[in-house]
């Protein structure tokens, strides 16, 4: 019989008293504010430390090519803490390996302030990654757990505005660390952030899968897990959709800057003002998303209308600096443009994806989800570099890509022209 029960992190609201099936019940607030900063936390470690290269470089003795290893690192340990995280909170609960991963993860971040050399901050780094992933994976797999259809978008959609505005904030902060710190005090300042967040999900966040709904056995069972899910070709297309879309975002993330400054010639304030516009974009459609459009549109309908929006904006970009060459005023409204598409195709494909799966496999299927999208942007930040100088047409060809991957692959896997198949909403979601 519903009834008021102690939600994820111990807020009460109206659901289910079992917690076998998500829940169309609204997320509360604590819930969307702990889950949020645990999923900031991975921006957060990526970015706040950024303004600190050159000081490590010259602290180190090492080449700058060779500090930017702890960032790529870094990522690659995000790709695989989450393949690790997620599988083993679908065996132990949610709760375990979170607070698991958030013990590792203040520990490694106290390597990074002490590191020696620049090997050992790299592996440190590669440790504190793996370790964040924690809360990024068991995130999405709470919000499968707890909520379904329209909610469980919500809910992605308002973490989605704490997680967006922590890469934004991040290098402005880390910044202003470095007017009164050294580089490592930034990582004191992760160490503090990893200690204070394990504390408070110690003391707030509740189980949300229950010991009935936890899978049984060892590797062999996670990697026949896994391959189930990747031979469903609707969530393997969601996955592609949703890795690719990433890259776009990433494509733009690691090239515009060099292309906005050297090409373009804008002042790093200016520079700031346009990123923060544009990330101001993607926050807003996806609140949007969240709020408003998912109550109104099918999701089918509006990953078409997201990802031919992304499309679009891809082919002008390429259009105004390949063909017309029409400067800022031509490259800006693309961007931005696209970034608002994304607002749209992140938040619907991650909720439609963990609405294919049952709750007991949320933590391998976010997993899966998290993994293509890091290894993705890993992979794509570099290209819009290729030559030696940064190139606003590399830049443009590098999102139009991937922004025509994203669509190509939930096309093809997906098939958004089908008839909807009779069941629960959730499962009809593509």
């Amino acid at each position: 019989m519903p009834g008021p029960t102690a939600g994820a992190t111990g807020d009460t609201s109206t659901a289910p008293t079992t917690t076998t099936t998500g829940s169309a019940a609204a997320p509360g607030r604590t819930t969307i504010a702990v889950l949020g900063g645990l999923v900031a936390l991975g921006p957060l470690t990526t970015d706040l430390y950024l303004p600190g290269l050159p000081a490590i470089a010259d602290d180190l003795a090492a080449e700058p090519a060779a500090v930017q290893l702890t960032l790529t690192f870094s990522m690659f340990g995000v790709a695989a803490g989450q393949l690790l995280f997620g599988p083993l909170s679908d065996r132990l609960g949610r709760r375990p390996p979170l607070l698991a991963g958030l013990v590792v993860y203040t520990l490694a971040s106290v390597v990074c302030v002490l590191a020696p050399t620049l090997p050992v901050l790299i592996a440190a780094r590669f440790v504190q990654g793996a370790a964040g992933a924690a809360g990024l994976v068991i995130g999405r797999a709470v919000a499968r757990d707890r909520f379904e259809g329209v909610a469980m978008l919500r809910f992605l959609a308002s973490i989605s505005l704490i997680s967006g505005l922590a890469p934004i904030l991040a290098p402005v902060v880390g910044a202003q660390l470095l007017r009164v710190t050294s580089w490592r005090g930034t990582f004191g300042a992760l160490t503090a952030l990893g200690l204070l967040l394990s504390l408070v999900a110690f003391a707030a966040l509740r189980e949300t899968l229950p010991p009935g709904n936890r899978h049984r056995g060892g590797l062999t069972t996670t990697l026949r897990t896994m391959g189930g899910l990747l031979r469903d070709l609707p969530f393997l297309g969601l996955v592609l959709t949703s890795t690719f879309a990433f890259g776009t975002l990433f494509g733009y993330i690691s090239g515009s800057s060099v292309v906005l400054q050297h090409v373009y010639h804008v002042s790093p304030q200016t520079y700031s003002l346009l990123f923060g516009l544009n990330s101001l974009a993607i926050v807003a459609v996806t609140q949007l998303n969240g709020r408003v459009l998912a109550r109104r549109f099918t999701a089918g309908a509006l990953m078409l209308a997201g990802l031919g929006t992304a499309v679009a904006a891809g082919v002008a970009l390429v259009l105004v600096t390949a063909v017309w060459d029409a400067g800022l005023l031509g490259v800006c409204p693309s961007l931005f443009v696209m970034m608002g598409s994304l607002g749209v195709v992140l938040p619907n494909s991650a909720a439609q994806a963990l609405s294919l799966v049952p709750p007991q496999t949320a933590g391998s299927a976010s997993a899966l989800i998290g993994t293509g999208t890091f290894l993705c942007g890993a992979l794509v930040a570099p290209l819009s570099s290729l030559g030696g100088s940064p190139s606003a047409v590399l830049l443009a060809v590098v999102v139009l890509v991937c922004a025509l991957l994203a669509t190509a692959s939930y096309l093809a896997l997906c098939r958004p022209w089908r008839p909807a198949a009779p069941g629960p909403e959730a499962a009809r979601a593509v």
